[in-house]
């Protein structure tokens, strides 16, 4: 596990895609931690595209279109608010102010998004993520409301289908996660599939684009 010290302003956006290409991604210990260190985990969670599956709970919330999705709309507040969600399982948080002002700078330059989840005009939910040629690498969700988090992931895969994306990357594989079809692969196959995906082409707008809705 190799470790940047910080304080630092930001984490380069060259160095952030190269990691991304190569199969790592940063976490820090805590929200005070000013460090990070760089993950490359032996087994990867993937959620394979042309197998998602939709339970039925979920299909039956999304057929009431009781919620607006939009893209792009509120990028840093998804951020935060994921940073700000604690569970029983997950007492702090991996996402520090680093982490923060780094993926903000990826957004800008249009290789970080997000998907809100809105009742209204409260945001109730949504995802973010880094996005690289067609390989799209899910950082975190959150979620204020029943099974919005699953809104935005299940809007989130019919957009990459539909932009042509190969790979999308769950990081690690959780029981959230295993309802829509996430498996585990072993690092030598997941980085196989990553070389593919990272040099191909796809468009995350195929839907529309920032703030429009899915």
């Amino acid at each position: 596990m190799v470790r940047t010290r910080g304080p630092a302003t930001i984490i380069p956006e060259q160095t952030l895609l190269a990691a991304y290409r190569s199969g790592r991604f940063p976490m820090a210990d805590s929200r005070e931690d000013d460090e990070i260190f760089w993950v490359d985990p032996p087994l990867r969670g993937i959620l394979p595209l042309d197998a998602f599956h939709i339970p039925k709970r979920l299909a039956r919330t999304m057929r009431t279109n009781a919620f607006r999705i939009t893209v792009d709309a509120a990028f840093p507040q998804v951020m935060l608010s994921c940073a700000d969600t604690i569970t029983p399982k997950r007492l702090n948080t991996w996402i520090n102010p680093l982490i923060e002002r780094s993926y903000a700078n990826l957004h800008a330059n249009g290789f970080a998004h997000s998907v809100e989840v809105w009742n209204d005009t409260v945001l109730v939910g949504g995802l973010y993520g880094v996005s690289i040629g067609a390989a799209f690498f899910g950082e975190s969700m959150f979620s204020r409301e029943t099974d919005v988090s699953k809104v935005a992931l299940a809007h989130l895969a019919e957009r990459l289908k539909a932009g042509g994306y190969m790979l999308l990357d769950t990081q690690f594989i959780t029981d959230h996660l295993k309802q829509f079809g996430a498996v585990e692969i072993p690092r030598a196959r997941y980085k196989e599939l990553l070389t593919k995906a990272v040099v191909a082409k796809a468009d995350f707008y195929v839907l529309g684009g920032a703030g429009a809705a899915g």
